[in-house]
């Protein structure tokens, strides 16, 4: 291996380490699992599949399934394999360097995806498959797995963010939740919520980006424009994080959140109890709430977000895992075909709802029965989760990506939101103006 290319796959190492921080939302953690799925089919084609979320697994056994029967003539053994979070994405970054090892597909956290980008990407194009049937996606979440025109991940979900809000608290509050439709009523809603209960209106994070990166991509901001200049000290992040601290220390209706990020068993705890009246995240994040917060139960429902101006939107995608397939397989074709039946399809899309819980990205199965059957979820927040996904389906902007991200992340956890929000030693406009200039002089 020539010495420039080992430089450049250890820095890219080094990148991912950094932004492994921004760990901890919509589908991290996973183990060690492997699981051999259409086995027992005779001249099956092996592809080999790798993710960080062993839950994924139950997804894609559904999908072969489907498959092998519909396709009998090219059918399919996909050897899924599940790790660690970081293990997983190291471990690709070192075969996509090195030119060996590489799984055929694979998933990509979204924070991470940028690291297999640099260059010419080692991930191979899917336009041939996502270009026809691009209108009935949410289409914000392929421009966040694209590069030079060329779609490269396929979404696991839209991530849409929503509010969710305690009812029996807002109740007690004298509170009408449908009569918050702007930061302002929101704002008035949390005063009610400190008068008159012992919970806050919020808890915002202090590790992590869930409870920031909304707020200002809703406003049409943005860590990084189009163009890949950083933009973090900016009027709208600037203003929107004074008004998280204001709402903390002068209102006094928020407060951090225990443990530093919404995926702490301490913040588990604090919310099943009462803690907070009200929790701005995505849809995936239900399955939080129904596997770690059961005492909530019939209590939360869902809305959409206050919107900061009368245009406003009322939403924004965040989080995300783009599934690829890598220059390393021996069957691109099959792969790719493959692929895209699971992630592209309508029969995929629901099942993503159903094996998942998640947010179909395509937008036209959102009324469809099969989505409106029974399960947990409506069980948990009432029946209206998708009727409220359809009121903001126009309204749901990702941030940009591009290989810069992971050095946000970094500036973001350990710098400004501790800085701002915690000690308080910085402003906002400083804390966001020195992350900037960190991450331009590198």
């Amino acid at each position: 291996m020539k010495k420039t290319s080992l430089y450049a796959m250890l820095f890219g190492v080094l990148f991912m380490i950094l932004a492994a921080c921004g760990k901890g939302g919509d589908e991290s953690g996973g183990a060690d699992k492997t699981a051999v799925i259409g086995s027992d089919v005779e001249g099956a084609t092996e592809l080999k599949f790798w993710t960080f979320q062993e839950v994924h697994i139950k997804f894609y056994e559904d999908a072969v399934n489907r498959w092998n029967k519909e396709f009998p003539d090219k059918p399919i053994k996909l050897k899924a394999e599940a790790y660690p979070y970081d293990n997983m994405h190291n471990n690709l970054l070192l075969a996509l360097q090195s030119g060996t090892g590489a799984p055929d597909i694979v998933d990509i956290e979204l924070g991470r995806f940028p690291n297999y980008l640099k260059g010419e990407p080692q991930l191979l194009p899917m336009n041939e498959y996502v270009e026809p049937v691009l209108d009935k996606f949410i289409e914000s979440r392929f421009d966040i797995y694209s590069k030079d025109g060329n779609y490269y991940g396929l979404p696991t979900h839209v991530g849409a963010t929503v509010a969710y809000y305690n009812k029996e608290i807002m109740d007690k509050a004298g509170v009408d939740i449908d009569s918050i439709i702007t930061w302002d009523d929101y704002v008035a809603a949390g005063k009610k919520v400190a008068e008159n209960t012992d919970a806050k209106m919020v808890a915002f994070e202090s590790n992590n980006w869930w409870s920031y990166w909304p707020l200002i991509k809703q406003q049409g901001s943005d860590f990084i424009d189009e163009n890949g200049k950083i933009i973090l000290d900016n009027e709208t992040n600037v203003k929107t994080l004074e008004a998280m601290q204001k709402l903390i220390y002068e209102d006094k209706i928020a407060e951090l959140a225990p443990g530093g990020d919404y995926h702490e068993e301490e913040f588990y705890g604090y919310m099943n109890g009462g803690g907070a009246a009200s929790l701005l995240m995505p849809m995936w994040y239900m399955s939080r709430f129904t596997d770690y917060m059961p005492d909530l139960k019939g209590k939360m429902v869902i809305r959409p977000m206050p919107k900061w101006t009368k245009d406003g939107n009322r939403s924004a995608g965040a989080g995300g895992t783009g599934t690829a397939v890598t220059n390393q397989t021996k069957h691109p074709e099959l792969a790719k075909e493959f692929l895209a039946y699971a992630k592209l399809s309508e029969e995929g899309n629901i099942a993503l709802w159903k094996d998942l819980g998640f947010d179909p990205p395509m937008w036209t199965v959102w009324d469809k029965p099969e989505i409106r059957e029974d399960n947990k979820y409506y069980d948990y927040f009432g029946d209206n989760i998708f009727d409220t996904l359809i009121s903001v389906k126009d309204e749901i902007d990702s941030i940009n990506m591009n290989e810069k991200i992971p050095d946000v992340q970094e500036q973001l956890f350990t710098n400004v939101f501790n800085n701002v929000l915690r000690s308080q030693s910085q402003t906002a406009e400083e804390a966001l103006k020195q992350a900037e200039e960190a991450i331009e002089s590198k």
